[in-house]
């Protein structure tokens, strides 16, 4: 349907205008439409469609996954992208059930162990990486899928690769240097060590879990480990925060913003062991970012244009005539209520985000946050 959105106040947009209007092919268009229905934004925020750059979401094809209309539009995300659930084994199957029937934009990371997160955390997907990664077929998958695929996933800690260290995250790098993508790596427990991650990485790649509170795997850890993750997100390296079950720290998090370390990206890490806590959903874990003090415009930058940007998604431009109309429509209110991180400690938070409403294209639907 055609229809002319009004009243709303626009951010994270080049441009503001006061009213939107987009035809029925979904686009945003030039001027007014004969006809169309009037949507009133009842004077909430309109923002690019949130983006959740970690995810997951090939339910049934892993232990942990939600169902993607549990991470997406429901919530007011309209692009996501899966953080590793499927490896070269069965990511035909994420793409058919998962990614291609999506009303959001779905897209994914996949996972350098060939059978991903099958049974996460109970059976290795790097169990040994002589049998559990195939370097052939992940690059024949990942080529075969580049309209999808934006990157190559390494969970690179001490519970997933046991002794082999940092090798399994040396492949990875080398296998999406062959495929000119990006790394994802998830940081924790050692080994490896964080600095021996951090001295594989170059711009473009992605520290997720940048903010977690493990001893031993935390920039927070001493001032040396601080100050290089500072100086390779300045270089280029994303530091995007995928909260998750345990990787997010209210103390480290309120260090790093204090001291002029800010995220590319905020994400929620939202499977099934976390969407009832500490995560529950994106607008979540936004006031989170906000009670430790990531300015509202980077909060907003941290869920649109940069993590779309990576997708390949509209952001600041999104409101141009042309463009797939990808909006949501928030508030952001008065809370006074505690949340807790992943390491069990809690925190009043002060505001609290509450979308109203995403657009997609042509289709308009509520939205609303999980979390009581």
């Amino acid at each position: 349907m055609a229809f002319k959105l009004m009243n709303f106040r626009p951010v994270g947009f080049d441009t503001a205008p006061s009213e939107i209007h987009v035809d029925d092919a979904g686009r945003v268009a030039a001027g007014a439409i004969d006809g169309a229905e009037v949507i009133d934004g009842k004077g909430a925020f309109l923002s690019p469609g949130w983006c959740d750059l970690h995810v997951h979401v090939w339910h049934g094809g892993t232990d942990i996954s939600v169902r993607p209309e549990e991470a997406g539009r429901a919530t007011g995300v309209t692009a996501m992208a899966d953080a590793g659930s499927a490896g070269e084994a069965a990511f035909h199957g994420l793409r058919e059930y998962v990614i291609e029937p999506g009303q959001e934009t779905i897209k994914a990371f996949l996972n350098i162990g060939s059978i991903g997160l099958v049974a996460c955390n109970r059976v290795s997907e790097l169990l040994d990486p002589r049998v559990s990664v195939d370097v052939d077929r992940t690059l024949a998958v990942a080529e075969a899928n580049r309209d999808v695929i934006c990157g190559i996933k390494v969970r690179a800690s001490g519970v997933i690769a046991g002794g082999w260290g940092i090798t399994p995250a040396k492949i990875a790098k080398r296998v999406a240097e062959i495929l000119d993508l990006p790394l994802m790596v998830h940081v924790g427990e050692p080994a490896p060590l964080i600095d021996e991650v951090f001295d594989i990485l170059t711009p473009g790649d992605i520290v997720t879990h940048c903010f977690n509170g493990k001893r031993a795997g935390s920039i927070g850890d001493t001032p040396q480990l601080f100050a290089q993750a500072k100086r390779l997100a300045e270089e280029g390296v994303r530091m995007d925060i995928g909260h998750g079950q345990a990787s997010f720290s209210f103390e480290t998090a309120r260090r790093a913003l204090a001291d002029g370390l800010r995220p590319f990206s905020i994400s929620t890490d939202l499977h099934l062991r976390n969407i009832k806590g500490p995560v529950h959903d994106m607008s979540t874990t936004l006031a989170k970012l906000l009670a430790v003090g990531l300015p509202f415009d980077e909060v907003i930058a941290a869920v649109t244009e940069r993590p779309r940007g990576m997708l390949g998604l509209s952001g600041r431009d999104g409101l141009t005539p042309g463009m797939k109309a990808d909006f949501t429509l928030f508030d952001l209110e008065p809370y006074g209520k505690t949340a807790t991180d992943s390491l069990g400690a809690d925190l009043e938070i002060a505001e609290m985000f509450e979308p109203r409403m995403t657009v997609i294209g042509a289709s308009v639907q509520s939205a609303k946050r999980r979390a009581a």
